[in-house]
């Protein structure tokens, strides 16, 4: 899955959920699961994603939505083979993009 947002410093918990087409409560619930997931939170408690937490939010969103991981099997697999899968996965990452960008050329002729 190709995320598409704009550069930012911040993402709010909305424009999260919309990028990856997932509901509001499935982020926070993994922000809870996951200890990697760590926004930022003001004085009102609404969550700020940086740049980092949407890496690591797109590796989950892989490993669960995409794999078929349960949760626990996702957890132990990043903890247990975290540098493998982050190859593996910026791999897929990169191949999508060129995949989007290629279909984009295609459409344009």
């Amino acid at each position: 899955m190709h995320i598409d947002l704009p550069e930012k410093r911040y993402y709010s918990i909305g424009e999260v959920a919309d990028a990856f087409k997932v509901n509001t409560s499935l982020i926070r619930f993994w922000e809870k699961e996951f200890d990697v997931i760590k926004p930022k939170k003001n004085a009102k408690g609404n969550r700020k994603f940086t740049q980092e937490d949407i890496k690591n939010l797109e590796l989950i969103f892989h490993l669960v939505k995409e794999r078929g991981f349960t949760l626990e099997g996702a957890k132990t697999h990043l903890k247990e083979e975290k540098q493998q899968t982050l190859t593996n996965f910026e791999i897929i990452r990169k191949l999508e993009g060129i995949k989007a960008t290629l279909i984009n050329i295609k459409n344009q002729l």
